[in-house]
């Protein structure tokens, strides 16, 4: 017959002591993780003149047409594949239209005004641009679809809307870094922006 060493069975004794129903009814799991963003340095380049509408993109970016079954030309994304972001960008010519022009700016605002269901706030401001031109810029914050929405116009001639969207169900405060990157690159857009 083998005996055990005393060391073993006090060690066997005392995990069998930490070993308590107690316990179990203390355990908390362990949080969800954020994923980890590495976000490249700001880097941009020109957009090819093929549109009513020029501006300096990010690199990391690529123009892709919009191929919605309504959109209409010089419809595009500036998509982030890395991030399954993009930025719509949807133009439409002014052609000296006050009625026109209304209406364009009235559904853009009704566009924002839909996330009022999901947002904890929506802030809007009015941008001076380099150029002379004003935008309005639309921020929204809560788990809505476009955290990043603006628009400009000369209000004679041409009109541009964009908004930025996620394709993924990740949370928003985890792609807060993300949001924050490509706001920068909005607002470089806007300020770069000419119209042809």
């Amino acid at each position: 017959m083998s005996y055990l060493p005393i060391s073993f069975l006090v060690a066997a004794a005392l995990l069998l002591a930490g070993c308590s129903n107690d316990a179990s009814d203390n355990y908390v799991p362990k949080p969800k993780g954020y994923p980890r963003f590495d976000l490249p340095a700001h880097d941009y380049t020109l957009l090819e003149p093929t549109h009513p509408y020029q501006f300096e993109y990010n690199k990391a970016a690529r123009i892709l047409p919009d191929t919605f079954a309504r959109s209409e030309p010089h419809w595009i994304f500036i998509n982030y594949p890395q991030y399954h972001a993009s930025i719509q960008l949807t133009y439409k010519p002014v052609r000296n239209d006050v009625n026109r022009l209304r209406a364009m700016l009235e559904d853009s605002y009704k566009l924002a005004a839909r996330h009022n269901i999901k947002a904890y706030s929506i802030e809007q401001r009015t941008l001076k641009l380099k150029s002379g031109m004003e935008a309005s810029v639309i921020d929204l914050t809560g788990n809505v679809p476009s955290q990043v929405q603006f628009v400009v116009t000369d209000s004679t001639r041409h009109f541009l809307r964009g908004a930025l969207y996620f394709n993924t169900a990740t949370e928003n405060d985890s792609l807060q870094p993300v949001i924050d990157y490509i706001r920068k690159d909005v607002l470089h857009l806007l300020n770069t922006l000419k119209w042809r």
